[in-house]
């Protein structure tokens, strides 16, 4: 976060060390074990971090999540993983695309993990990373970008992953980017939220559709769990997830009433201002993302916000695969006849002559 919030602030290259580097001996993030091999890996305000990330210990390896703004820094946790177990890294699961926790991505892949994220990850990692910086970018930050380890395997509304007998659920919801994943981990009762949960931080809203957010969290709550890692701050519980979604309530009430008011521009943001630093003007981040969260959530009520489109997938462009239900029998030679296909029609197997066809065996298979 802190490359990406200081290239909004200033728009400048941010990733040389001579200008950016904390000083010396500020700890870039602190372990905080939420249950038996579970562990928060949670950013310091100065250090190389620049967000939340963590790791669940199984019975045959390691799944981490996100993997910091700063390689350095994900050397780090991987180190401080190897100081617990000698078990393999077996996954890395990218909660979200943004540069604050996916660009140590190629220091645990040097390690063997797999990474996996949410569909649009691998389509956004490389090009919508780069706007934070507009034209002011300089080469070598443009060229880190653009190289980003991507994830290896992606799904669209989630994955079940296996360390041992130890199951973790990732599930995908709207709300932070359009490409947002959670982690939860059943057993030990903890929710990774990635940036779909800022604890008493005010969020960056610049790919954000509130609207979906909002049942999202509701969703988070519902889960029972016991503790939620943020993408921002430290770990809460259902209660802190709540007054983060009061926040997003406050705001999307404040800015329709202003623009109801025949507000718009710097007149709105000056009439929301006041009211939202009466309630949460002590939250970190809030001198930093106050006005943009006015600005940006101005747009989204009004139509007219810019967010990150899917990629069109390169199947699309396939002739679709007929499903047809054909009951055989082994060794049975079916005549030409009709049949029904996935889609209710009537196909005749003559038709397919030369096509490929995914053909259902329920009483016989070769």
């Amino acid at each position: 976060m802190r490359q990406i919030l200081l290239a909004l602030l200033a728009t400048v290259a941010l990733y040389s060390a001579a200008t950016t580097s904390p000083p010396p001996g500020t700890p870039d993030f602190k372990l905080v074990q939420l249950g038996e091999g579970v562990w928060a890996a949670i950013g310091s305000d100065a250090g190389k971090a620049g967000a939340n990330a963590g790791f669940v210990v199984g019975e045959n390896g390691v799944a981490v999540i996100d993997t910091f703004e700063d390689p350095g820094a994900a050397k780090e946790l991987l180190a401080e993983i190897r100081k617990l177990t000698p078990l393999p890294i077996r996954f890395v699961i990218n909660t979200h695309y943004h540069l604050d926790h996916v660009n140590g991505n190629d220091v645990f892949a040097a390690a063997g993990a797999t990474l996996l994220a949410q569909r649009n990850v691998r389509d956004w990692m490389r090009s919508e990373n780069l706007k934070w910086w507009g034209d002011k970018i300089k080469p070598e930050m443009k060229a880190r970008v653009e190289s980003l380890k991507l994830p290896d395997l992606v799904y669209d509304q989630g994955v079940d992953l296996y360390l041992g007998s130890r199951k973790l659920e990732v599930h995908s919801y709207p709300g932070h980017t359009g490409g947002d994943s959670i982690v939860y981990v059943h057993d030990a009762g903890v929710v990774f939220c990635g940036d779909l949960f800022w604890n008493r931080n005010i969020p960056n809203l610049t790919d954000a559709t509130t609207d979906a957010w909002l049942k999202t969290l509701d969703t988070l709550v519902g889960y029972g769990a016991g503790k939620f890692v943020p993408g921002h701050g430290e770990p809460g519980t259902a209660l802190d997830v709540k007054g983060f979604r009061r926040y997003l309530i406050d705001l999307r009430a404040a800015v329709g009433k202003a623009q109801a008011a025949g507000n718009n521009g710097d007149a709105l943001v000056q009439a929301v201002l006041p009211e939202l630093q009466a309630k949460y003007g002590g939250w970190e981040l809030f001198q930093e993302f106050g006005k943009s969260n006015i600005q940006q959530t101005s747009e989204e009520l009004a139509g007219t916000k810019r967010v990150p489109k899917p990629a069109a997938s390169t199947a699309s462009s396939e002739p679709q695969v007929p499903y047809l239900p054909l009951r055989v029998k082994i060794g049975e030679k079916a005549p030409d006849f009709s049949l029904p296909g996935a889609d209710g029609k009537i196909v005749r197997l003559s038709s397919l002559a030369g096509r490929k066809v995914l053909l259902d065996f329920y009483e016989g298979f070769w």
